[in-house]
């Protein structure tokens, strides 16, 4: 899903793009409803069940050299608004 500088997921303005590796590209955004700046990585779809796992795995065990995760949402494709 190639997304572009002002383009829209949910409560994410894209700010940036970061850069890319095997699971996807990974954007700079604002989350608007909390006014910071957030990593954005959207997944191919086969990759999303692992990493969701992944995710409530880290969480749960969340320690001092883990990056924290501040959300982890589905959106099908179309969720994506232009800017």
């Amino acid at each position: 899903m190639p997304l572009s500088v002002g383009d829209k997921l949910g409560p994410y303005e894209i700010l940036a793009h970061i850069g890319a590796g095997g699971m996807g590209e990974v954007y700079r955004a604002r989350d608007t409803r909390l006014g910071r700046e957030v990593a954005i990585k959207p997944l191919k779809e086969k990759f999303s069940e692992r990493f969701e796992r992944e995710a409530e795995e880290r969480c749960s065990s969340l320690g001092r050299t883990c990056s924290e995760m501040g959300d982890l949402v589905k959106w099908p494709s179309e969720a994506c608004e232009s800017g």
